[in-house]
């Protein structure tokens, strides 16, 4: 599986896959249009259109039919991109991550059954199971089958290449380990094997459910999962002093405020954080080493927001510019409040995510990217790939 730009000619078959990401601040479309010029060839992601809508399904828990309805207005852009011949073979396929997850089942249920009513009434070829709350395992699993043929590898890279994804409701960790004490020394549920290039492999990857950037704020701020959420105010030395506002995650609303008359900064942060993280996230053996990982999602876009990278290039940083930004924002908070209060909450969480809960040297390479090969890198390129292999279309 190739990424290409150009078109090739006198094509033999061209097919199209909608992928739903269905998370817990957004719902994403993705509309693949794939090329196969001989049957026994991989096929060629040809292109990509992408479009989101805010805010994620979670927040209709008490409204599943609006919840359908966003998902509704998504295959609209569908039926506009895919050409009319092609409905009746197209999957369409939704599946959601942390958002649902963190939501009570009979919830969760109400709006899947939504959505799949939704797809059935479409003309577009509904598989089963085309409505899933995916497993963190496999969204470890499906980035790591994108971004390989995304970055070129016919073979998988010989250092250890990882990927890191933070999200709203979850963060994941994914790399192939090249150290038998890796293996040896991860809890069992973290190594998973899949087939890749006619191989096995063996993959550690896991999901930390509730450490998502959204989800870690409000555990931070002591409020995830809190009562008397009519009249209680949840503070924290990580947000400017004076700040005080409503926040809105999963269709809950939380008061949050700084502390008027207390202390604010980096030092208070990181010790307020670290309650998160500490003795939740597992430190893989061999990230101590040399390798390369990659960063998506909130590590690229708060990395842009506090002028690390430029947002239209990406770049390559080392987790001690996380933490030097990190000390900066929380120590000049009036001067970063434009761009975020919660910058500082923020970069400090992924600050020590990085170093206290993975375990990574501070000279730790990470490449920042939103797109690699001109292609937006997700789970989703990955499920897509993984559905069409399924059904042995190469």
């Amino acid at each position: 599986i190739y990424v290409r730009t150009s078109s090739p000619v006198n094509t033999i078959r061209v097919f199209y896959g909608v992928m739903f990401d269905a998370g817990s601040t957004g719902t994403r479309i993705h509309i693949y249009k794939f090329i196969q010029k001989d049957p026994v060839e991989l096929p060629v992601l040809d292109n990509e259109l992408y479009h989101a809508v805010k805010p994620g399904l979670s927040a209709y828990k008490d409204n599943p039919e609006e919840g359908g309805n966003s998902v509704r207005q998504l295959l609209k852009i569908a039926k506009k991109t895919v050409p009319e011949d092609s409905w009746r073979r197209t999957p369409v396929i939704l599946k959601a991550t942390a958002g649902l997850r963190l939501l009570p089942e009979d919830k969760a249920n109400a709006l899947l059954k939504e959505v799949r009513e939704v797809f059935d009434e479409s003309p577009f070829f509904v598989p089963n199971n085309s409505v899933t709350i995916m497993n963190g395992k496999n969204e470890g699993r499906l980035f790591f089958i994108c971004l390989s043929p995304c970055l070129g590898h016919s073979e998988l890279p010989y250092r250890t290449v990882g990927i890191l994804d933070l999200g709203g409701g979850s963060t994941q960790i994914t790399f192939l380990p090249k150290s038998k004490k890796t293996v040896q020394s991860a809890p069992s549920n973290y190594i998973a094997r899949f087939n890749l290039f006619n191989n096995t492999y063996q993959l550690y990857t896991h999901s930390y459910l509730g450490n998502g950037l959204f989800a870690a704020r409000l555990a931070t701020l002591g409020a995830l999962g809190a009562d008397g959420l009519d009249w209680k105010v949840f503070t924290s030395s990580c947000l400017p002093k004076k700040f005080r506002e409503e926040v809105t995650f999963g269709g809950t609303t939380y008061k949050v405020s700084g502390i008027p008359d207390g202390y604010a900064g980096y030092k208070l942060c990181y010790y307020e954080v670290m309650k998160v993280i500490k003795g939740i996230v597992h430190q893989p053996y061999e990230v101590k080493g040399s390798s390369v990982f990659y960063a998506f999602s909130y590590y690229f876009d708060r990395a842009v927001e506090s002028g690390l990278i430029d947002g239209s290039r990406g770049g390559a940083i080392e987790v001690r510019d996380f933490k030097k930004r990190a000390k900066e924002v929380c120590n000049k908070m009036t001067k970063y409040r434009a761009i975020s209060p919660f910058l500082c909450m923020d970069m400090t969480y992924i600050t020590c995510l990085l170093k206290e809960g993975f375990g990574f040297k501070d000279s730790t390479v990470l490449q920042l990217a939103k797109k690699v090969n001109n292609v937006e890198t997700s789970w989703a390129l990955g499920a897509t790939f993984d559905y069409f292999r399924n059904l042995n279309i190469h």
